[in-house]
């Protein structure tokens, strides 16, 4: 299985993705790996398996297929796809013969979409991944998100598709649950019971190393921890500046950070959580790390 696929529109998140680079956070460079996993794991159980895919935000994505044909798998948040303009099922799969050109536009919900193939992403890994890690200028096509005029190469076979990775989580509503982060007890109870009481806002202040949020019942404002001694960190951490502004780090996230984490965003939620378009109100729901584990489970099997 061979194609070759060249862009016609990408918008300046889009990118090469593929499950991560873990295992390099001690050297300075986290895991990257797509914002929304479940929806990865689905395009590439409809589109065949193929090692690695595009990952797209809502200003949408196009292409071209130059040559060769293949199986294309969709999903992810909520879009808009048209094969030669007629539109498709989302989610969902279909195949692209030469000459085909698939558009992608945002639908009613959600940040991330993907593509995926019956073909690997034929990109030589960096660190054991074809991930993009753009902040790093890792993987994918000179560490940069994808731009007009890239062309990708598809080959090999995938897959095939897989009991577990058939799975989608439902993007239920209610609060983004959290277990109380490494420096929770530096907070006063007080303020730990505001956090979990309060209503924040998505900003449009987002992309793949952090989401800020708006806290308009000022939750923070009077916060005395300002800084501290760097230590790691993990996707998910929920980390307050030294104004006040709560921060939720993401696949990108910067190794080590110097401001107190309250909370960190289950690994069950996090999907949900970077699908929350800007705008949206978000509140957070603190559980035990015996039942973040417990839901992270129930997501896998």
């Amino acid at each position: 299985m061979s194609a070759v696929l060249a862009i016609l529109r990408a918008a300046p998140l889009t990118s090469i993705q593929d499950r991560g680079r873990f295992g390099m956070l001690q050297h300075g460079i986290s895991a990257s790996g797509p914002m929304d996993k479940a929806g990865y794991d689905l395009a590439g159980v409809l589109g065949g398996g193929g090692h690695g895919g595009i990952e797209f935000t809502t200003a949408g994505l196009e292409f071209k297929l130059s040559s060769g044909q293949c199986r294309v798998g969709f999903a992810g948040g909520d879009f808009q796809i048209r094969r030669n303009g007629t539109l498709l099922d989302w989610p969902g799969s279909g195949q692209l013969g030469e000459g085909d050109v698939l558009s992608i536009t945002p639908g009613r919900w959600g940040n991330y979409g993907y593509v995926r193939f019956d073909a690997g992403i034929d990109i030589a890994p960096v660190l054991g991944s074809v991930a993009t890690s753009s902040r790093a200028r890792l993987g994918g096509i000179e560490g940069r998100s994808l731009r007009v005029g890239d062309v990708i190469a598809l080959s090999g076979g995938g897959d095939g598709i897989t009991a577990i990775s058939q799975r989608r989580p439902e993007l239920e509503a209610g609060p983004i649950r959290v277990t109380w982060g490494l420096h929770a007890d530096l907070f006063s109870p007080s303020l730990r019971q505001r956090f979990t009481e309060a209503g924040f806002v998505v900003s449009a202040s987002l992309d793949r190393m952090g989401v800020r949020l708006t806290d308009s019942e000022r939750v923070f404002a009077d916060a005395t921890i300002l800084s501290l001694a760097s230590d790691a960190i993990v996707p998910g951490d929920i980390q307050i500046l030294g104004d006040g502004t709560p921060i939720v780090l993401m696949r990108d996230h910067q190794p080590t950070g110097g401001y107190p984490r309250i909370a960190t965003v289950v690994s069950a939620d996090l999907d949900r959580f970077a699908q929350l378009r800007p705008g949206t109100a978000v509140a957070f729901a603190p559980v035990t790390v015996e039942h973040a584990h417990a839901l992270l489970r129930s997501r896998q099997t």
